[in-house]
């Protein structure tokens, strides 16, 4: 490979800052580094409970510690995990659940259906899934220690998927909590346990091997199977500075580099002990969502306005390194989904369309409110894509400012429902798994059931009947019909605009093999240094 002046210079500065690493990530080396990964993930970790919050570092946290009654395998279909076995009544309302052999607590504990009950019914309180389901249930309730069931007023095949969407399994007391209130125990009955005695808020979480663990027989698939774990200890390093992170991985002191910057891939290619990969095919969707409860954004037509503003290309500039990477993106349902369509997007137009933006908002009566995007500085992508929206938004006559946070404040931060003079906010921008766009029970912010929905709160209920009918459709050629409606009033609501479409590969010694690639989430389990 042939590498440019400029690309030397990034190689140069990368292993100049490999030099200056302090010498914290060297001490914190396992007595058995052959068996102890360090991952710097894309944030810093703050929030420990997958209930009360949606971001991925979170999930990947509740991955590692928590076990899950059903998982997705490779192909999307659910397969059964905690679960031993599980029946259908001939009326097909009533499911019963018989939890498999060998689970236990970390504390040593016996896992139970009480738990199990608990844990579903906490999550249902707040999940777009769970909350669907609720509406459907008759009964959860303990049949014995080791069953339990759930009776349906009407019959509901999706149960099994549904279960599947980030539902994990909490000791009874901590599932006994409100949604809102987190728990922090992080005691589990999965894979890994959480190491709270290594544990340095800011520096680095240590997770290690659970001896005890009994995985299931079938092979590792996707996010199901047997979940082998292949080393001593995982260890989390916040190393915010990108560049000093590709440095670490560069000399050794790191193994696994997620979304490292852009501009620095053809570093990564050159180097003979590193490699890029791409674990999530399908990409991720980029977007700004908006708080529709409060001006200005309450008022639809200042919501519409983003889209016509936005110009995907120039987002994408700053998010990818070309079109190998990145695509724009139109579709509510995302780019690559079996239900994306083309629905109620003429507002789309290459280069945007600052003048109709400014149109809307004068028709809006927009007065000159504050609006505060919420900017995560610990994110890159993140960080530069607030700051181009606040530059396009500037240039209509909008009174913007950016509020600098890491991800970990701004994703307690967007919970406050509040005006922006008492600690709400109006723009924070987000991403997902464009794959999971395509399914509105699972994506949270596919849902408008206003306050009791995602972050941005808007309320159709003309959609949310659409979307309830999602669980009772069997075709795909259904679900593209809903969808096509969903997406004709999802964007005349605009809760949120696209700024592109995005492949975000991954960087990693080459010696780090087993990585399991899958939407959304990166599991630890089945991953080895070889």
């Amino acid at each position: 490979m042939t590498i440019s002046r400029r690309n030397l210079f990034k190689a140069g500065l990368a292993a100049g800052a490999a030099l200056s690493i302090p010498s914290l990530l060297r001490a914190q080396e396992s007595p058995n580094a052959a068996r102890t990964v360090h991952m710097v993930k894309s944030a810093g970790l703050t929030i420990f409970d997958p209930v009360v919050t949606t971001t991925n570092m979170t999930v990947d946290h509740a991955f590692a510690i928590y076990d899950t009654l059903f998982s997705f395998d490779s192909g999307f279909m659910p397969q059964p995990q905690m679960v031993g076995k599980w029946g259908l009544s001939d009326d097909k309302k009533t499911y019963t659940f018989e939890l498999r052999e060998g689970l236990g607590w970390h504390d040593g504990t016996a896992v139970t259906a009480a738990d199990c009950v608990a844990s579903i019914r906490r999550w249902a309180q707040v999940r777009p899934g769970g909350q669907l389901l609720m509406a459907r249930v008759s009964d959860i309730s303990k049949s014995d220690d080791q069953s339990f069931k759930i009776v349906l007023k009407e019959p509901l095949g999706l149960l099994p998927s549904i279960l599947c969407q980030d539902l994990f399994m909490m000791r009874e007391k901590d599932a006994s909590k409100p949604a809102s209130e987190a728990v922090t125990a992080n005691i589990g009955s999965g894979p890994f346990t959480f190491n709270q005695a290594l544990a340095k808020p800011g520096v680095s979480f240590v997770y290690d091997r659970n001896e005890k663990y009994v995985p299931r027989s079938e092979p590792s698939n996707g996010f199901a199977g047997g979940k082998i774990v292949k080393v001593d200890r995982v260890v989390w390093e916040n190393i915010g500075d990108q560049q000093t992170a590709l440095a670490a991985l560069q000399a050794g002191e790191i193994d696994y580099l997620e979304g490292p910057p852009a501009d620095l891939y053809p570093v990564i290619e050159s180097d003979p002990n590193l490699a890029l990969e791409v674990l999530d095919s399908s990409g991720w969707a980029y977007f700004a969502r908006m708080n529709c409860l409060q001006k200005p954004f309450d008022n639809v037509k200042v919501r519409q306005a983003m889209l016509h503003l936005v110009d995907q290309e120039a987002f994408l500039q700053v998010m990818s390194p070309g079109p190998k990477y990145s695509s724009t993106l139109k579709s509510f349902f995302g780019g690559s989904t079996p239900v994306s369509n083309e629905e109620n997007t003429g507002w789309f137009r290459k280069g945007g369309n600052p003048e109709k933006a400014k149109q809307l908002l004068t028709e809006a009566g927009y007065a000159g409110e504050k609006v505060v995007i919420l900017q995560p500085t610990d994110w890159a992508e993140g960080k530069n894509t607030s700051q181009v929206l606040a530059a396009e938004l500037q240039k209509i006559g909008v009174n913007v400012e950016l509020a600098p946070m890491d991800w970990g404040t701004l994703a307690t931060r967007r919970a406050n429902k509040g005006p922006v003079d008492e600690g709400g906010w109006s723009i924070f921008i987000s991403s997902e798994s464009d794959a999971s766009r395509g399914d509105p029970i699972r994506a949270p912010d596919l849902s408008m059931n206003g306050e009791n929905g995602w972050y941005g709160w808007p309320k159709s209920d003309e959609y949310e009947a659409l979307r309830a009918q999602w669980l009772i459709v069997e075709t795909v050629e259904e679900r593209r019909e809903l969808a096509r409606r969903m997406q004709q009033i999802a964007w005349d609501l605009a809760p949120e605009v696209l700024l592109g479409r995005v492949v975000a590969p991954i960087a990693r010694r080459i010696n780090l093999k087993g990585l399991i690639g899958m939407p959304d989430y990166v599991p630890m389990w089945n991953m080895e240094k070889a």
